[in-house]
C-alpha cells in the first residue's frame, strides 16, 4: 500500500541525474528462510564448475595446500560482496549495476562489455564435453567441438522456452548441484586420505604462501583462481537479478524475465522503488536482511567451501605433486584414472560424470546471468521506450548471440577449456576490483543512513578493493613482461 502526502515518501533518495527518481512503496513482509532457500543455488552452480572443479584442484596438484588459505579468503570476501549487492536490491528492487549507473551513465554499457569479454569463451561447455569423452573412453578422436556446440544449443533451447526463466534455471541447477554434492559426500570417506586432510591443516596454515613465480602458475591463473573462489566477476553482480526474481525485498515488486514464446511478458524497464524508513518498514527490513544473510551463508559460502576443499583434497590424494605438467584438463583425466585404480572403475566414471554436471551447470548459469545482466541494462538505458523490446526478448536474443559467438570461437580452433577458463577468470578478477569500490560508493551515498554499509562489512569492501586491485596491477605488469 502506498500512502501519499508524507514528506518522506515524496523525497527522492536515489541519485536521479542519469536515471529517473523512484517512487516510495512499503517494503513487503519478509518470508521464512525455507521459502527463499535456493536464491544462491545458481551462483553456487556457476562457482562449482570453475574454481572448485578446475582451478583450485589444479593448483593443489602443483603446490599442495600452501595457497588454499586464499580460496577461503576469496569465498569470505565474496560472501560480503554478494550481501552488499543484495543490500541495494533488497532496498530498491534495482540491480547494483543500475545503482552504479545513477552515479555515472557509462557504467551500464561498460559492465555489459566486461560480462561479454568474460563469458563469450565457452570453456565450461568444452570442459563438459571433454569429461564426457573421458567417461566414454573416446580418446583423442573424441568430437569435442560438435558435442560442445550441441550442449550450447541445448542450453539455448532451455533458456528461451522456460515459461519463467528463473524458476526453471533454479530447478535445473538445484538438481545438478545435488548430484555434485552427492559425489562430494561419497568421495570424502571413499577416496580421500587422512594424510591429505592432515596436509590441508599443516600446509594450509603452517606453510601458507603466495606462489608468484611458480613455473606452472601464471599471474592470470592465480588472479582467476581467487576470483573464482566463489562465483567471480559479473556473476556476483547478477545476484541482484536472482534475488529480485526470487521475490526478495523490493524485488517482489519488479517484473520477471519470462519466455517470449511461452510466457506473459512485461515490457517496462526495471527501475525500482524506495521504502520510507519508518518503524514498520525497518522491522521488515531487518527480517529480510537476516534471512538473506543466512541463505547466502548456507547455500553459497557453506556448500561452496565444502566443495572446493573436498575437490582439492581429492586431487591431493590422487595426484602427487609433479604428476601434472601441462595447463589443460589432463589432470581431470589423470585424476579419474587414478580413482579407477585406487577405489573402483565405477568411481572414476562417477568423478567424470560429476565434472560433466559441474561444467555444464556452470555454462548454463553463465549464459543465463550474462544475458540477464544485458537485458536489464539495455531495457533501462537504451530501449526504455520500446514497446516491442521487452527485457525477455532482449534476454532471448542475447542467449542465441552468445551461443553463435561461442560456436564460432570453437570452430576457429580456440577450443582448449583450461585456457578459456583462465582468460575468463582473470577478466573476472579485474571486474571485482572495480565494483568493490563502486559498492562502497553505492551503499554509502545512495541509500538512507539507516541502510548504509558500515563497520566490518565496509572494511571487507575496502580490503576487497585493495586485494583485487593489487592482483590486477600484477596481471597488467605480467602481461607487459615486467
Amino acid at each position: 500500500m502506498t500512502e501519499t502526502g508524507s514528506p518522506e515518501r515524496d523525497r527522492p533518495t536515489l541519485p536521479s541525474k542519469h536515471l529517473p527518481a523512484v517512487e516510495f512503496r512499503d517494503l513487503p513482509e519478509p518470508v521464512r528462510l525455507r521459502k527463499i532457500t535456493g536464491a544462491s543455488v545458481i551462483i553456487l552452480a556457476t562457482a562449482i564448475g570453475s574454481g572448485e572443479m578446475i582451478l583450485w584442484p589444479y593448483i593443489t596438484s602443483q603446490i599442495g595446500f600452501t595457497f588454499i588459505w586464499a580460496a577461503i579468503v576469496g569465498f569470505g570476501i565474496q560472501f560480503f560482496l554478494n550481501m552488499e549487492i543484495e543490500r541495494y536490491t533488497l532496498a530498491t528492487g534495482e540491480s547494483a549495476i543500475t545503482g552504479f549507473t545513477r552515479f555515472w551513465k557509462p557504467w551500464w554499457w561498460l559492465f555489459i562489455v566486461f560480462a561479454l569479454l568474460q563469458n563469450f569463451w565457452p570453456g565450461w561447455a568444452t570442459g563438459a564435453a571433454s569429461s564426457v569423452s573421458f567417461a566414454l573412453s573416446l580418446g583423442a578422436d573424441a568430437p569435442i567441438v560438435p558435442i560442445t556446440i550441441a550442449a550450447l544449443v541445448a542450453i539455448g533451447i532451455t533458456l528461451t522456452l522456460s515459461p519463467v526463466v528463473y524458476q526453471w534455471v533454479e530447478k535445473i541447477q538445484g538438481v545438478l548441484v545435488g548430484l555434485i554434492l552427492l559425489f562430494v559426500i561419497i568421495a570424502i570417506p571413499v577416496a580421500t586420505t587422512g594424510d591429505a586432510w592432515g596436509a590441508l591443516l599443516s600446509e594450509g596454515i603452517g606453510g601458507a604462501d603466495f606462489p608468484i613465480g611458480h613455473e606452472n602458475l601464471s599471474v592470470a591463473l592465480l588472479l582467476g583462481a581467487l576470483a573464482f573462489a566463489g562465483a567471480g566477476g559479473a556473476n556476483n553482480l547478477v545476484q541482484s537479478n536472482y534475488i529480485r526474481d526470487k521475490g526478495m525485498g523490493m524485488g517482489a515488486r519488479m517484473p520477471r524475465i519470462v519466455s517470449p514464446i511461452t510466457g506473459h511478458e512485461e515490457a517496462t524497464p526495471s527501475l525500482g522503488y524506495m521504502f520510507p524508513t519508518d518503524e514498520e518498514n525497518m522491522r521488515r527490513w531487518r527480517g529480510w536482511w537476516r534471512i538473506a544473510n543466512w541463505e547466502q551463508l548456507i547455500t553459497f559460502w557453506g556448500l561452496g567451501v565444502l566443495t572446493l576443499v573436498t575437490m582439492s583434497v581429492l586431487a591431493y590424494s590422487t595426484l602427487p605433486q609433479g604428476t601434472v605438467q601441462q595447463q589443460d584438463l589432463a589432470f581431470l583425466l589423470l585424476e579419474g584414472q587414478a580413482l579407477q585404480d585406487i577405489v573402483a572403475p565405477w568411481f572414476g566414471t562417477a568423478f567424470w560424470a560429476a565434472a560433466t554436471f559441474a561444467l555444464f551447470s556452470t555454462n548454463l548459469g553463465i549464459i543465463d546471468y550474462t544475458c540477464r545482466l544485458i537485458a536489464d541494462q539495455m531495457k533501462i538505458n537504451a530501449l526504455k521506450d520500446s514497446s516491442f523490446w521487452s527485457e525477455s526478448k532482449i534476454y532471448a536474443a542475447f542467449v542465441w548471440i552468445m551461443i553463435v559467438v561461442g560456436s564460432v570461437i570453437l570452430l576457429a580452433g580456440v577450443d582448449q577449456p583450461f585456457l578459456l577458463v583462465v582468460i575468463s577468470s582473470s577478466i573476472a578478477g579485474v571486474q571485482m576490483f572495480i565494483y568493490s569500490g563502486l559498492l562502497i560508493l553505492l551503499n554509502r551515498k545512495a541509500l538512507p543512513k539507516e541502510l548504509k554499509v558500515r563497520g566490518v562489512r565496509l572494511a571487507v569492501l575496502i580490503v576487497s578493493f585493495v586485494f583485487f586491485g593489487f592482483l590486477s596491477v600484477l596481471l597488467v605488469l605480467d602481461s607487459l613482461g615486467l
